[in-house]
């Protein structure tokens, strides 16, 4: 089973990613995860979505840290730095994964910051052990069913020929890094979003979680969402942050309104003209809010 080299990202991506990585074994592979910060500080657990890392917190996990948090950020199996096995995880295996994480880390008590697929991988979590979490930072994604999906997505979940264009032209991750933004990435930040997938051999993953987007009603996954959808009043207590880009072509206002419709007591930080990217277009002006938001107590 292939497990990538954090020693081979390029100096200017190190720069950007200045952090250690450590290891967890799951059942489907190693995860890699950054653990940075006081190890005695509040932990926060961030979680990425499809087709980014951890690399996405990047600025946020610095922020935290020099306020004394512990931020823990996995890069879920098949994505990042972490095992590329030779099967397809669902979304049941990654809420597993990452609840093995916490429980190997001995996190009794964290907040949670959350993106794109993260969304139901961390609500999914939390929803499983609600005493467990702390404030919820909800960024760009979703945590229920819906039956509205982009086209451009839509194509890449065509049988063979939109595994094809993912995993074979990478016709996901690098057209993130244009699509995914309103403001262009430098050629380091976006050598950073593209540095785990640069062959078909490290993006099977990246399929995998397009073709893992329930859209049919005998979908093997619309359980599992179902049943993390059914479990967030379990949450409505919890202090949460939307944080959202309203130019995001696929977690569009209709997400932002779904999660409006099921916390209603949830603050918001709303960025008209920042897309799915939220935290690399709106940058300070999103990242400083969301570190003072998990210091509310």
């Amino acid at each position: 089973m292939l497990v990538p080299d954090p020693a081979a990202l390029s100096t200017e991506v190190k720069a950007l990613y200045p952090f250690a990585v450590r290891d967890f074994v799951t059942p489907n592979g190693v995860m890699r995860f950054v653990d940075h910060g006081p190890k005695d500080g509040p932990a926060v657990l961030l979680l990425h979505g499809n087709p980014s890392w951890s690399f996405l917190w990047r600025n946020l996990i610095i922020k935290l840290a020099a306020r004394g948090f512990r931020v823990i950020a996995p890069d879920h199996v098949g994505m990042g730095l972490s095992a590329r096995p030779d099967k397809f995880l669902r979304l049941e295996d990654r809420i597993r994964d990452v609840h093995g994480l916490v429980d190997f880390l001995g996190l009794k008590q964290f907040h949670l910051g959350v993106h794109d697929w993260g969304g139901a991988i961390g609500f999914g979590l939390a929803t499983r052990c609600p005493e467990r979490i702390g404030n919820i930072l909800v960024t760009n994604t979703g945590a229920f069913l819906s039956e509205r999906i982009p086209a451009r997505i839509a194509i890449c979940r065509w049988p063979l020929v939109g595994r094809f264009i993912v995993q074979n032209l990478n016709g996901f991750a690098w057209p993130a890094t244009w699509m995914a933004v309103e403001k262009p990435m430098t050629q380091a930040v976006k050598a950073g979003f593209l540095a785990p997938y640069q062959s078909t051999g490290v993006r099977r993953a990246v399929a995998d979680f397009v073709a893992d987007i329930p859209m049919e009603a005998n979908h093997p996954t619309r359980t599992t969402l179902a049943a993390v959808e059914a479990g967030l009043p379990l949450l409505k207590g919890k202090r949460i942050l939307l944080l959202w880009g309203l130019k995001d072509f696929c977690f569009d206002a209709t997400f932002l309104a779904g999660f409006e419709t099921r916390f209603p007591q949830a603050q918001k930080l709303i960025f008209p003209a920042a897309g799915h990217y939220v935290l690399e277009d709106a940058g300070e002006a999103a990242i400083g809010p969301a570190a003072d938001f998990f210091g509310q107590s």
